[in-house]
């Protein structure tokens, strides 16, 4: 299983890549091992606005429904359209091309309450 160290994460299982005053968001790989096969995913549109650990959308597997939850508060500046035709990349490539949101950060001290890799791997027990 692949934890990779550039990025931060959060206790809901997703993660963030920061690039600039730009964060990219996704689901971890643990997170969609648990879920199962994803068939739909339900992403804000751009310019919406997110609050660090509020829900901004949803994504259905097989399984169940699980809610998504910002890592940090800031605007949608552009969305992942391929998921919408294809949402089982999220499976395949969780950390590249199952990426989600690309968000405006609007407090980068946010970032400073996240887990790194580390505290990630422990709480998932990896």
């Amino acid at each position: 299983m692949e934890f990779p160290k550039d990025l931060k994460y959060t206790k809901d299982h997703e993660w963030i890549r920061v690039e600039g005053g730009t964060g990219v968001v996704g689901i971890t790989e643990y997170a969609q091992g648990e879920l199962g096969d994803v068939v739909f995913v339900e992403l804000p549109a751009v310019g919406a606005k997110l609050q660090q650990g509020k829900q901004f959308g949803t994504i259905e597997a097989v399984k169940t429904v699980s809610d998504l939850f910002a890592p940090v508060s800031g605007e949608v500046i552009e969305v992942n359209e391929a998921l919408k035709d294809s949402p089982e990349v999220v499976n395949k490539d969780p950390y590249a091309g199952g990426w989600m949101v690309k968000v405006k950060i609007s407090n980068t001290a946010e970032l400073d309450g996240l887990l790194d890799v580390a505290k990630y791997q422990e709480m998932v027990g990896k």
